[in-house]
């Protein structure tokens, strides 16, 4: 378009394009069969479409939106065109996950390891680091779970998928742990029923220790504390 045509009194431009006022009537049409199209492809590809995405669902997803986008709307782009891409994606994504069933190492390479965050009330910082979230992204996550200190987990998994799932038992009812509050809540921090034997919880992983070693945390090297609760 040349900018000498670009006028910002240009109303009908604005609203409805260069094209002419028929072709409204052709995006809805459009727009009507590709919509269509998508939803039994997105049947096809079945009902983990439409819970927690894999990375590959993801990016199928994604490229679904690019793919209709420029059929519903531009005039010399056909339909057909669209619909056939639709259904080499939706084949695609299949042969994967058939492959992925086949092949442990597919699998893997296409949806990606699980990692254990906390492992007997401890939070394990390298796989935390390796899956780039905070440690308030972590307890966030905890709080979710109605778990509000590190001692009740013996076990929190990051699924491949994303979702996390927390394994906890009858021997960590009285196991005191991190207190995972918003750090800014203290009024409800000194609520919380501390440790009977004076135990600290090391604020970077979780660790406890003694309140009278007084030393730098085993697991992570850091010296900060904070009461342990249970």
């Amino acid at each position: 378009m040349d900018k000498k045509d670009i006028k910002i009194e240009d109303i009908q431009r604005i609203l409805f394009g260069n094209a002419p006022p028929e072709f409204l009537l052709e995006v809805l049409l459009r727009s009507t069969l590709i919509y269509l199209v998508l939803l039994i492809i997105v049947r096809l590809l079945g009902k983990r479409m439409k819970g927690q995405l894999t990375i590959t669902e993801m990016a199928v997803m994604i490229t679904l939106g690019a793919i209709i986008s420029a059929p519903m709307q531009v005039p010399d782009r056909g339909i057909f065109q669209a619909a056939l891409v639709l259904v080499v994606i939706m084949l695609l994504q299949q042969g994967l996950t058939w492959l992925g069933i086949k092949s442990r190492r597919v699998e893997v390479l296409t949806q990606g390891r699980m990692k254990l965050l906390v492992k007997d009330g401890v939070v394990q910082l390298k796989d935390l680091k390796e899956v780039q979230i905070s440690r308030q992204e972590l307890f966030a996550m905890i709080r979710e779970k109605v778990i509000f200190h590190l001692g009740k987990i013996d076990r929190l998994y990051m699924e491949a998928c994303g979702v996390v799932s927390i394994y906890t038992s009858k021997d960590t009812v009285n196991r005191p742990g991190l207190p995972v509050f918003p750090p800014g809540d203290k009024s409800i921090l000194s609520e919380q029923q501390k440790a009977k034997d004076e135990i600290n919880a090391c604020t970077n992983c979780g660790q406890l220790q003694p309140v009278s070693t007084g030393t730098a945390c085993s697991n992570c090297n850091m010296n900060n504390w904070t009461n342990a609760i249970i």
